[in-house]
């Protein structure tokens, strides 16, 4: 995985030896800039999972319905397909590095704006710190999946972003465990107990449930700038890629010939969707088919997730024997089958298939990411920002599983996740094919 490539368009931003190629380079000088990758990727999955938290939290917070709180997902993933493009422009003019900071710094301010956001009680201005917080992580995402399939051999690739997105998943189940305790207070009123309270009464019960989350963001805040300041205090090896331009519609340089990139933008689309359903919806889903109480399906939403981690080692692993496109129908064939019992049943089995359904799900996106920027060359980095751009599936599908909540129930909802790993079994089975 750490073997040398030979990569002369990559070189190292190295003041004493300029234009040093990555192939001269020794594995410490990738092993450095590795590390630090997976710090982002810790990040960015602490940060994503704090959303299943916030559902239910601002639901009751703000008095919504499961359709309004899914805005939360919207709003989130909105900020990826606003700034998708924006990003891959970003890092091709000025670097992995800038665009990298850039984003950190972006994380930060959205992450300070829920204090004010706490302080009025308005849920569109959470909507507005999370917008923020995905415009900063567009960045992030954008740099580093691809940034880390080009630090070592080619053959690799696949292993080195299932490793790093591995502590992706640490980072979410860590963030759904701490936002659980920090921001659930497992308090809810039922209609009953709210009519006999003063307006006065309840305002301050939901003004200071809504106060909860401010700790947890400011701390978040400052850890996001400390880690800004470290990595532009540090070198980082710069890919430098062929000067080409890119016609994103027409064209012979068209970035849409390339049919396997369509079909992985398609599935990222989808996965990305199925995935935040899944989640977003966990606490939801056991409190009302299993009656499990907040803050305890907040502990079951973080062992599902560390699930989730380990099956991201699991399958990095088990990629040194099975195809990583092969893998992929495999897991997703067993989503399918998971996602009919969640359908069909609830109550306590539903939720050991919800576990296995985030187990199977660990190597999704970065196999699908790895799978469809292969043979991209020069073009990788707006390849990048379309896979990227495709995330906005995550603002869509939570809207349509909130509103057939609303209508039907949770568990009916779950259907759309179901529907979703239709189209990544399609993708590992014939849509990541490379054609001429």
């Amino acid at each position: 995985m750490w073997k040398e490539q030979n990569a002369p368009t990559a070189v190292v931003s190295d003041n004493s030896r300029p234009n040093k190629t990555l192939s001269e380079s020794s594995t410490n000088t990738y092993l450095v800039p590795f590390i630090l990758m997976t710090t982002l990727f810790f990040m960015w999955g602490f940060a994503h999972n704090l959303n299943p938290i916030l559902i239910p939290h601002l639901k009751k917070a703000c008095q919504l319905t499961d359709f309004q709180s899914a805005m939360i997902d919207s709003a989130f993933f909105v900020g990826y397909f606003a700034m998708a493009i924006p990003a891959g422009i970003v890092m091709k003019k000025y670097g992995y590095k800038a665009g990298i900071i850039g984003g950190l710094i972006l994380f930060a301010i959205g992450a300070f704006l829920f204090v004010p956001a706490a302080n009025v009680r308005i849920f569109g201005f959470f909507l507005t710190a999370l917008f923020i917080i995905a415009s900063g992580l567009t960045f992030l995402e954008t740099a580093a999946n691809p940034y880390v399939t080009v630090l070592g051999e080619k053959e690799g690739a696949s292993q080195r972003i299932n490793l790093a997105q591995s502590f992706n998943g640490l980072g979410a189940s860590m963030g759904a465990l701490i936002g659980g305790r920090l921001i659930l207070s497992g308090k809810n009123l039922t209609d009953a107990e709210k009519t006999t309270m003063s307006p006065d009464q309840l305002n301050t019960f939901l003004t200071e449930e809504a106060s909860s989350v401010k700790l947890p963001y400011i701390v978040i805040g400052f850890i996001v700038l400390s880690i800004a300041i470290i990595l532009y205090r540090t070198r980082l090896p710069e890919i430098k890629e062929d000067d080409h331009e890119i016609d994103l519609s027409s064209g012979k340089k068209s970035i849409w010939r390339h049919k396997h990139l369509m079909w992985g933008v398609l599935a990222q689309f989808f996965y990305v969707g199925g995935q935040v359903c899944v989640s977003s919806f966990f606490i939801r889903y056991l409190y009302q088919t299993a009656h499990i109480e907040e803050q305890k399906a907040s502990d079951y939403l973080s062992a599902a997730l560390l699930v989730f981690m380990v099956g991201r080692f699991v399958g990095t692993f088990l990629m040194k024997y099975i195809a990583p496109q092969r893998l992929l129908t495999i897991y997703a064939v067993m989503n399918l089958i998971l996602l009919t019992v969640v359908v069909s049943y609830g109550g306590m089995i539903s939720l050991f298939a919800l576990i296995g359904v985030e187990f199977f799900m660990s190597i999704m996106f970065p196999t699908i990411f790895s799978l469809s920027i292969q043979s991209l060359k020069e073009e990788t980095k707006m390849g990048s920002s379309l896979l990227i751009m495709s995330i906005v599936g995550g603002a869509i599908f939570p809207l349509i599983m909130g509103h057939i909540s609303d209508i039907s129930s949770i568990q009916t909802a779950y259907i759309v996740p179901l529907l979703c790993f239709i189209v990544i079994f399609y993708f590992g089975w014939k849509g990541h094919k490379v054609k001429a």
